[in-house]
């Protein structure tokens, strides 16, 4: 009995060491002022914009993607669009420009300036930066996207959101850490404007935050068998898993 007992144990011993290790979705739930939001969190994996240029078809849904589900953190719709999935404003994906800087005046809340850019520097540093002051790289950044307004610029509120509007959407957006990190955040609630804003502010501590968009708002989220498919999308930031973000998987890891 006693060798049987032994063997036993020698084979628990063996499936516990080549058990698969769970995976953890890198997007969580949390609470503020009342409202549920899902935080997402690329940690070191690499980010990739898809958008379209003048002359290439646009992938309106995640399916479109053609990506391993296995490679993905989570991904999320990334700035507006025109009626063709095409992005209205400044889009550069792997350091190839898709389109220009729209700096022009205009209805809707990509015009509600200050707008601006989330950008991802060719050494992986994520920043956000006015649309009218965008800095200048020694190397062209390999990421970068145009969206408004900017919901938090320098630790302020953008001035011209009210606190609280009568306007309520599923919202999503970006905002950076003072040590260059992206946090991506989808409402699970109807929301306003102001709401989102302070939420990044006061919440998540990012001195900077940039709103993507509202009602159209989706996220894939493949650990967690979310995948948003109710309506078309346009440009698209997927974050890749570390483990899929090294020199020779096509980018260089984020620091």
């Amino acid at each position: 009995m006693r060798g049987l007992a032994l063997l036993f144990l020698a084979l628990a011993a063996c499936r516990s060491e080549t058990a698969a290790p769970v995976v953890q979705s890198p997007c969580r739930e949390q609470a503020f002022e009342g409202s549920a939001f899902v935080v997402c969190d690329p940690g070191r994996g690499r980010l990739q914009l898809f958008a379209a240029g003048p002359d290439e078809t646009p992938k309106r849904r995640f399916a479109e993607l053609g990506l391993d589900p296995s490679r993905v953190a989570f991904a999320m719709n990334a700035g507006m669009f025109d009626e063709d999935g095409r992005p209205i404003g400044l889009a550069v994906a792997e350091a190839v420009e898709k389109k220009s800087i729209n700096l022009r005046d205009g209805g809707g809340n990509f015009h509600l300036k200050p707008n601006g850019v989330f950008i991802v520097a060719g050494n992986g540093r994520a920043m956000i930066a006015p649309s009218d002051a965008l800095p200048v790289f020694r190397m062209a950044p390999r990421l970068q996207t145009q969206s408004g307004p900017l919901l938090v610029s320098k630790g302020k509120l953008h001035p011209r959101i009210a606190p609280d509007g009568d306007s309520r959407y599923v919202r999503n957006g970006v905002g950076v850490t003072a040590d260059g990190r992206p946090l991506f955040v989808i409402t699970l609630d109807a929301v306003s404007l102001g709401k989102l804003a302070r939420f990044f502010r006061d919440s998540l501590k990012t001195p900077d935050a940039l709103y993507f968009d509202g009602s159209v708002s989706s996220v894939w989220d493949p650990t967690n068998g979310r995948m948003d498919d109710f309506t078309e999308l346009g440009p698209i930031i997927v974050a890749f898993r570390p483990a899929e973000s090294a020199p020779d998987r096509g980018g260089p890891a984020t620091p």
